[in-house]
Formats: C-alpha cells, sequence, structure tokens
C-alpha cells in the first residue's frame, strides 16, 4: 500500500498531466470541468444518502433489528444460518460500516475462530450494502423506478448468507 501512495499514484497524476500537455489540452480547465460535475453529482446523491442514513439509525434505534433477529430466527436457524449473526445479515444491506461494527461485536464475543465468527466473516465479505449501491449508482444517473433491482439483490445476499453458513459448517 505504501508504494502505491507514494509511487504509483503521484507517477498516474504526472503521466496524465504532461499527456494532456503533448496533446495541447487545457488540463487545468477540464480538471475543473470534472470537479465541477463531482460536486453537481454529489448535491444529487445527498438526499439519498441522507435518506438511508436515517432509516439505517432508526432501524438500530427503534429496537426494530431486534424484533427482526426474534420474527426470523426460526427461519435462518432452518437454513441453518446461527441467531447471533442476524444483526449482521439485517444490517449489512444498508449500512456498510454498520455491518462493520456488527461483524466487530460478533468477532469480540464469539471468537473469529468459532463457528459463528467464520460465518459472520464470510457474511460479511460475501454480501453488499444493496440499498446504498442502488441509491448511489441509480441516483448517480437519475433512475428513479428499481424494477427488480432490489428483490435480486437482496435475494443474492440471502443466498450469500445460506452458502457462508454451509460451507463454514462443512469446513
Amino acid at each position: 500500500m505504501e508504494i502505491f501512495q507514494n509511487i504509483i499514484l503521484p507517477l498516474t497524476v504526472i503521466i496524465i498531466i504532461f499527456s494532456g500537455l503533448i496533446k495541447r489540452l487545457p488540463v487545468f480547465s477540464i480538471f475543473l470541468q470534472g470537479a465541477e460535475k463531482a460536486l453537481k453529482q454529489t448535491a444529487e446523491l445527498l438526499p439519498a444518502l441522507t435518506a438511508l442514513t436515517v432509516a439505517v439509525t432508526m432501524l438500530s434505534s427503534s429496537g426494530a433489528t431486534d424484533i427482526l433477529c426474534k420474527l426470523l430466527s426460526p427461519l435462518l436457524s432452518f437454513l441453518g444460518i446461527p441467531e447471533e449473526v442476524l444483526p449482521l445479515c439485517i444490517i449489512a444491506p444498508f449500512s456498510g460500516s454498520g455491518s462493520l461494527a456488527a461483524l466487530e461485536e460478533i468477532l469480540t464475543v464469539y471468537s473469529p475462530d468459532s463457528y459463528i465468527g467464520k460465518t459472520a466473516s464470510v457474511i460479511a465479505g460475501a454480501s453488499e450494502t444493496t440499498f446504498y449501491a442502488v441509491a448511489v449508482y441509480y441516483g448517480s444517473v437519475g433512475i428513479t423506478k428499481t424494477g427488480h433491482t432490489i428483490p435480486a439483490a437482496l435475494t443474492a445476499d440471502i443466498t450469500s448468507y445460506i452458502a457462508a453458513a454451509f460451507f463454514c459448517r462443512i469446513m
């Protein structure tokens, strides 16, 4: 990582600047246009990201996560997913930082080498922050109707949870 920070990244920037100068392009003007587009795009994404942050905060603060865990526990136990990883499974589609916090708590309580710790680690690595990704990517291009994207992505997440529990159990 250090070589990337110290050599590769600055070298890449220098190569881009010099290639623009060789082609007689207005490098600084092009940079400013790109920065302006990035600021506009950030402003367009801000409402969706704010709503997502509020939803995640409300979900965890209201106790809804605990209620969902109790409701889903019998079904997910039937599928082989340990009850202890349910908070991670519920938070992961909404928030990457929230799921990392849930993973850290699981690993602290149950140890990384336990079945629960391994299953939680695989789930954290194999799942996607579905709602965040949809908010950012669809919001950046102005798509308001997600169609089948969210159901398909959540199905993939659930499949990854089941596969994680299965493979961690047999290994």
